[in-house]
This record gives structure tokens, sequence and C-alpha cells, in this order.
């Protein structure tokens, strides 16, 4: 395109913009941002050198594709950290867990075990460590049982789109349920239902997405009051406070059959994707 100097006229093939880099100012040359706000501007740029026409149609669509990827690699990036991962360790064949015994792989967590069939003194009423791949296993649980993750210097915060990554397997009509023990010390227990048994699955969910019910802890029940018309669902009519979150866990809110196939669930590793939260 023609470029003007005074009265003389220099032709140059250069684009406009490349004429007038040196012009930029420092502050310009690295600033991203003005390059990111406004991709339209980018756009309409290259077509102008394309022209009309079918070609330009062609581009700009594909340039449009372009910038809504770019879109969707900033929300994706935006995602919040992994705050933990578990996945469990176990010394010898299956067994119950005994008092004290460490399971963990984890050295920054701490695993708390509810309901009477966590401290059972009868090792074939009691949770058990499994294997292959290694598990928490619930069915020797005479009890409904629920085992949490605490982390030692952080709370988590599971708002926006914090989500769990587990893998699970169950038996019957057992179902792993996500189980939340709040700064306030109240625990709830989550509306999603993991209950695949065709072998150990991966899935995630959105703790934000979750209706919630309250966790009677000792006895790894639900609680909840009666809504309009004797409503008996027991749901929190209010949204929990999911920003500060003392544990994370999960939930077989049915005790177990005992040994082989019948009734019970198996967790074996457990992601958790949230911001850390300093305790103190």
């Amino acid at each position: 395109m023609p470029i003007v100097a005074g009265p003389k006229e220099i032709r140059s093939d250069a684009p406009e913009s490349a004429a007038r880099e040196d012009d930029r100012q420092p502050d310009e040359e690295n600033d991203d941002s003005a390059d990111n706000c406004d991709h339209r501007v980018v756009i309409r740029q290259i077509l102008r050198f394309c022209g009309g026409g079918i070609i330009a149609l062609m581009i700009k669509r594909i340039l449009a594709a372009l910038v809504g990827l770019s879109l969707a690699s900033l929300v994706f990036a935006q995602s919040p950290p992994l705050f933990f991962k578990e996945v469990w360790t176990i010394n010898g064949a299956a067994h119950a867990i005994a008092p004290g015994e460490n399971v963990l792989t984890n050295a920054n967590l701490e695993l708390k075990l509810y309901g009477p069939s966590a401290t059972a003194s009868d090792p074939d009423k009691r949770i058990w460590i499994s294997t292959p791949p290694t598990n928490i296993w619930t069915g020797m649980t005479t009890t409904p049982f629920a085992a949490t993750l605490r982390d030692k210097e952080n709370y988590v915060d599971l708002t926006g789109t914090a989500k769990v990554r587990w893998i699970t397997r169950a038996s019957g009509f057992h179902v792993v349920h996500p189980v939340v023990k709040l700064a306030d010390g109240n625990y709830y227990v989550g509306e999603h239902g993991d209950a695949n048994t065709s072998g150990f699955l991966e899935s995630e969910f959105m703790f934000a997405t979750q209706r919630w019910m309250k966790l009677d802890i000792e006895r790894v029940v639900t609680k909840g009051t009666y809504g309009p018309a004797q409503d008996a669902s027991a749901w929190m009519r209010e949204p929990i406070d999911l920003s500060k979150v003392d544990e994370v866990g999960f939930a077989d809110l049915i005790p177990g059959s005992g040994h082989g196939a019948g009734g019970y669930v198996n967790v074996a590793s457990f992601e958790v994707y949230g911001k850390p939260v300093k305790r103190h």
C-alpha cells in the first residue's frame, strides 16, 4: 500500500502496522493485553488485505474459531489447582485397618474414619484396605461408614469450578457420595453418587452443582427438616458455604454385605481440585 512522506510517495508491500512499528512507545511493545482485548480488529485488518468474496468469508470463520479456542483455553487455565491426591498404600494382603495404621501416601494429609464400623473391635466388622488397585473397601462394615481427608495446613475453597476426580466401584445398590466438613464443624453429604459395577472407573463432578443434606457423622445418617406440604426430602434449603472446607471425603450409607459380591463400595485414587486457604 502507499505510504506518504511529505510530497514524495513511496510504495511499500509491508502492512501499515509494520511500517509504524518504530513509532510504538516502549510500553506498547510487550502489551499483550492490548493485542488480546479486541480480536475483531485483527480480523478486520486481515480481511482488508484479502478482499471480499468466499475466501474472505472462509478466513473470517477460521479466525473466529481460533479466537474461540484461545478464550476456551483461558477459561481452562483458570480452573482450580490440584489441592491433594491420595492413592492409598497397603502392607500385605487386604485387611481391616487397625487403629493408628497409616494407609496414606500423602504426608500432608490426615485420614478420618466415621461410624461405628470405623473402630469396631472385630476386624470382620471394620473398614478394610484392599487391592488391586489399592482402595478403601466397605464390604465388611456393619453400619454406614464415611472417610474424609484433612490437609494439615490448609482449608480448601470448593466454590466455583472446584471438583473431585476419583476412581470407584460399587456392588449391589451401594453408592459413593461426597462428604464435606465445613470450618464451622458441620458435616454434609452430597447428592452426587457413583454406583458403577463394571470395574473401577474414573469420574469427576463439581461441588458447586451439588444439593446437600446434613450428616450425623457419629452414625453416618442424613438429617433434615420437613419442607412445605410435609416434604421430607431433607435437602438443605439454603446453599452451604464451601469457601472454607476442613475435610473432604466419601460415604457409603448402607452397611456392607461381607466377603464376595453383594453390597459395598471401593474408593481408589481420590483427587480434589480447589484453592488452598491457610488455617492460621
